[in-house]
């Protein structure tokens, strides 16, 4: 069997001239956890293209949609912005990836901090009635240069709230932070400097940092996972894996595409 399936393009949003968005039809034998990632692509010159995108949708969807930047002279991004409704990409039949509950400690708060299309894999967690279950408040913050970069707002702060099922569970649970750092907005800053302050706390309405409560899931760029990872890591936080659950953990798959 081979390593990827075919999967036909469905739909196709251009956010900005910088990001989109499409979903697919989903293998039937195809797992995953939300959160995690797959290797998709294209065949180009009878060879697959393929790079790591998280899955937006929830491991329970029967379709899959991915987030991504276009980059003019990127080797796949370059070809996938011209995807149409109809035409095939390939998907990997391996999920991986490591913005997984079990990979941390027990918590009361569960922060999903991502910058630009890092905002993927943790559209997918706040979709997932199971994070619900294990957190009192899941805090989404979604870091951009400009807002019309913040991909899926009306999604997050209205329709995940109407819901037929998740509606109600979300209501008291899920908070929505959306920040911008290159003009104005009701929230500005870099993730790093939000959590240094205190009227990021006070604008979530939870209490300050706690390192016995608060959990924290990153994926973004390697500015914002480096200046990030050094806060939390400065208040005693450890990362976590598969075998030893920590404080917070980290997608390191992505690259430049």
């Amino acid at each position: 069997m081979s390593n990827f399936y075919q999967a036909e393009v469905l739909s196709v949003h251009h956010w900005t001239d910088r990001l989109f968005s499409f979903t697919t039809t989903r293998e039937a034998s195809f797992r995953y956890q939300s959160g995690q990632f797959a290797m998709i692509g294209l065949d180009v010159d009878g060879k697959p293209l393929m790079r790591a995108y998280s899955m937006v949708s929830p491991h329970y969807e029967e379709t899959l949609e991915f987030l991504s930047i276009k980059v003019q002279d990127g080797p796949l991004t370059s070809r996938l912005q011209n995807i149409k409704v109809g035409d095939s990409i390939l998907v990997g039949r391996k999920a991986s990836g490591t913005l997984l509950s079990q990979n941390l400690l027990p918590g009361k708060r569960l922060y999903l901090l991502g910058t630009g299309t890092g905002l993927a894999p943790f559209m997918s967690i706040a979709h997932d009635p199971d994070i619900y279950e294990q957190y009192e408040k899941v805090i989404l913050v979604h870091g951009c240069r400009h807002i019309h970069e913040l991909a899926y707002q009306e999604r997050i702060s209205n329709d995940l709230f109407k819901h037929e099922f998740l509606g109600e569970m979300v209501t008291d649970r899920l908070i929505y932070f959306p920040t911008v750092t290159r003009e104005p907005f009701k929230n500005q800053g870099r993730i790093p400097d939000l959590l240094q302050s205190e009227e990021f706390f006070e604008k979530l309405g939870v209490p300050a940092f706690n390192v016995e409560e608060d959990r924290f899931m990153l994926c973004g760029s390697p500015a914002m996972l480096k200046d990030t990872v050094a806060v939390l890591e400065a208040q005693g936080l450890t990362e976590g894996n598969m075998s030893h659950p920590g404080h917070y953990v980290i997608e390191r798959a992505f690259v430049d595409k």
